[in-house]
């Protein structure tokens, strides 16, 4: 069994076409644990009905605070930390523990529109993507308008993702995709889990990984498997988050750079050239 962690602050029709994606595509047996944080649109009472695991907050807490309550609760031999407005691809979990194993890692992210192996074809599928999206947006996010826009965006869903494996296979590249990270037990107690002080938190433990990788050596850094591929419908989620609820525990969260000096962000960082310290 493999256990998938997320958390949620409303989006309902996502979190509905999340879960079916989940159940369809999905190869090993999982328990999905929801971070409910304190949704207000049916959201907490949706996931309750279909089964799963619920962990109801009162307050809305961050993303990393939200999966360290998930990790308590998981009891895979692997984690998978997602986001709530995903599609997941034919036999994603299968294929990212695969090649987990090939390559010798405990933390794996898939490709998606934020990175597919290279800067040409990133940019190209990410243009595709507004140019799909944009239009149907004036109409609305329900579950229908989102099946219609990875339609036309993918054509027939799997597919488009057999093309990718077949091109791609387990080849992986360093990196991270905050939206889908794997990790093993072996990861979790080594890395003590996510850092609840930090929002940036898929940027945080992607240096807090290379870091230990350099300087200790008993893991490797995160990388993404570009022959599996999840789609992330990327910041339409605040369409709806504009009306969240301010997080909990605002004044315990630090900055990234309270952490680490601007020389190790540049150099660790996997995107160093795009972030800098203001």
């Amino acid at each position: 069994m493999i256990s998938i962690i997320t958390a949620v602050h409303n989006g309902l029709s996502f979190n509905k076409l999340y879960l079916a994606a989940l159940r369809k595509y999905t190869h090993h047996p999982f328990e999905l644990i929801i971070i409910d944080n304190a949704s207000t649109d049916g959201t907490r009472e949706f996931f309750e009905q279909e089964g799963c695991i619920v962990i109801a907050n009162s307050v809305n807490h961050n993303y990393p605070y939200s999966q360290n309550q998930g990790i308590e609760k998981a009891g895979g031999s692997h984690i998978f930390f997602l986001n709530n407005d995903v599609i997941v691809s034919p036999q994603w979990d299968k294929r990212l523990m695969e090649a987990a194993a090939q390559h010798g890692l405990d933390v794996l992210s898939a490709s998606g529109l934020e990175n597919t192996g290279d800067a040409d074809s990133t940019r190209a599928l990410s243009r595709r993507w507004k140019r799909t999206k944009n239009p149907l947006l004036l109409v609305g996010t329900s579950k229908r308008i989102l099946q219609l826009m990875l339609r036309l965006m993918y054509g027939e869903w799997k597919t488009f993702n057999e093309k990718r494996f077949q091109k791609y296979g387990y080849t992986v590249v360093e990196g991270i995709i905050g939206n889908n990270v794997m990790m093993t037990q072996r990861a979790l107690s080594l890395l003590n889990g996510w850092d609840d002080r930090i929002q940036e938190a898929d940027f945080e433990l992607f240096i807090r990984l290379k870091k230990r990788a350099l300087e200790v050596g008993d893991i490797k850094p995160c990388h993404i498997a570009l022959g599996v591929y999840i789609h992330h419908f990327i910041r339409m989620t605040s369409k709806y988050a504009v009306k969240a609820k301010p997080f909990a525990r605002k004044d315990e969260m630090i900055s990234i750079f309270d952490k680490y000096s601007q020389q190790e962000f540049e150099q660790l960082h996997p995107n160093n050239a795009t972030l800098r310290k203001p």
